[in-house]
């Protein structure tokens, strides 16, 4: 009975104002489309817009990586060491593993007997982590989700297990996953229905890509009937029952083919009709091109990073929406990847150095690269900056250089700057320096007071 009243509120539908009172919009409904793996890797594998909509925001999140601070040996020892576990290649493809299939997970792995216990990074050593191992949503299985509002891990799912190579199943503690998601449900408790990861990125566009898709098949199509010749020939269709006249159809307009091709004239009988009918691409340019800004709002991707290629129009230079898509995807660095990466990042510096310098941190590196020349034009202003701030002594010369030295440093105008001042033995002490000539000028006051008063003692008659 359900089915027949939505068949019927259909038709209805489809035949509004006709008779009824029913409004176009009135089989409009919302329903989470059912996708299943397999229908997610089919999409990723044999269609280049799904692909483009998993990895573009994958890559660009890791592509310019992140910048350690410290001492150069410490900054070496840990690239050294991110390096040898493959820690940037191994996020990225979890990252895509993620919103292709709505979660996946990096195993950190320490050689404890006991995994199903938190992972303390303090206990780490030199050479502490032992690999990274990627896993999907599909090889890892989460537990029932914690509901205790004081755990760190409310909402999430208490443990993680995994199948070994042998066939055991191990017990995860949430601390030894780096846990990615593709997409938020909206609602925690959907996790419990979702095996405790989030939804792919596609279930959201797909409707749009499949828009897409069509509409770039169906003008493919009318490519090849750009040009139609029609013939109209009296009594054809009586006639073609017979196979004889079949065949001298068929040769003779085989013959006609092979004239016009030769000589550019086709030969007809009186009281037969030619027309050549081709087909309108007025507008379809525009209408693929609707198509593809739908698809690329709906990815939350600029057309410009979408298809790669330039931005149109007049005016037109597209910086604005490529800054806004950078915005995103920094934040979400800072929001989603830095606290999921907080355990492994606080055991690969123990990793790396055998212990946990506090000054040793690290900064997401920007997406946007300036050039040359607004390099050199912004350096040209931060110096016009410290100079104007110089001149007029409010604030005191050493706190000064420390703030420049900081800007120039954040701006990449002189990159390593900290260290060299470092290893230069640090900034000058400026007010020692202050003092230094306070005092020496004071001293040259006082000499030239004492050359001045000598010749009137020698003036004085004796005794």
């Amino acid at each position: 009975m359900g089915l027949l009243a939505k068949v019927t509120d259909g038709l209805q539908s489809l035949v509004a104002n006709l008779g009824t009172s029913r409004d176009k919009a009135a089989s409009t409904f919302y329903a989470v489309p059912a996708l299943t793996d397999e229908q997610l890797l089919a999409a990723y594998r044999s269609a280049w817009l799904p692909r483009k909509i998993v990895e573009i925001p994958a890559h660009d999140a890791c592509r310019k990586w992140r910048d350690w601070q410290g001492t150069s040996d410490q900054i070496e020892r840990i690239e050294e060491e991110e390096k040898r576990l493959g820690v940037r290649g191994k996020v990225i493809e979890a990252r895509i593993k993620a919103r292709l299939f709505g979660g996946a997970a990096l195993l950190i792995g320490t050689g404890d007997l006991n995994p199903s216990l938190p992972l303390e990074p303090e206990r780490i050593g030199a050479a502490g982590i032992r690999y990274l191992t990627v896993l999907n949503r599909r090889e890892v299985t989460a537990g029932s989700i914690e509901t205790d509002p004081e755990s760190p891990f409310h909402g999430k799912p208490k443990d993680y297990t995994i199948t070994t190579g042998n066939g055991q199943q191990v017990v995860l503690h949430p601390s030894r996953l780096v846990v990615f998601i593709g997409q938020a449900t909206g609602d925690d408790s959907l996790l419990s229905m979702g095996m405790g990861w989030g939804d792919s990125v596609l279930m959201s566009v797909f409707d749009a890509v499949k828009n897409v898709d069509a509409t770039i098949a169906n003008v493919a199509s009318l490519v090849f009937e750009a040009k139609v010749d029609v013939f109209s020939i009296p009594e054809l269709m009586s006639r073609l029952s017979d196979p004889e006249y079949e065949r001298r159809l068929l040769q003779r307009f085989s013959l006609a083919n092979m004239a016009k091709g030769m000589n550019n004239a086709l030969i007809l009988d009186k009281d037969e009709d030619y027309q050549q009918k081709s087909a309108s691409f007025t507008n379809l340019p525009e209408v693929m091109d609707r198509f593809l800004q739908i698809v690329s709002g709906a990815a939350d991707i600029p057309v410009t990073r979408l298809l790669g290629q330039s931005p149109d129009g007049m005016n037109s230079t597209g910086e604005s929406d490529v800054r806004n898509y950078y915005d995103k995807v920094s934040a979400g660095q800072e929001l989603e990847m830095t606290p999921a990466m907080r355990v492994l990042d606080e055991s690969l510096i123990r990793s790396a150095l055998g212990a946990r310098p506090p000054e040793v941190h690290y900064i997401w590196s920007s997406l946007w690269q300036i050039s040359d020349k607004e390099r050199s034009e912004i350096g040209v202003s931060s110096a016009n900056t410290l100079k104007t701030l110089v001149d007029t002594g409010l604030f005191p010369q050493e706190a000064l250089a420390t703030a420049g030295a900081n800007m120039l440093v954040e701006r990449s105008i002189l990159p390593g700057l900290e260290q060299a001042i470092e290893d230069a033995g640090g900034l000058p002490d400026y007010e020692a320096e202050l003092k230094a000539q306070q005092e020496a000028q004071k001293a040259a006051l006082e000499t030239a007071r004492a050359a001045n008063e000598a010749p009137l003692q020698n003036e004085r008659p004796a005794g």
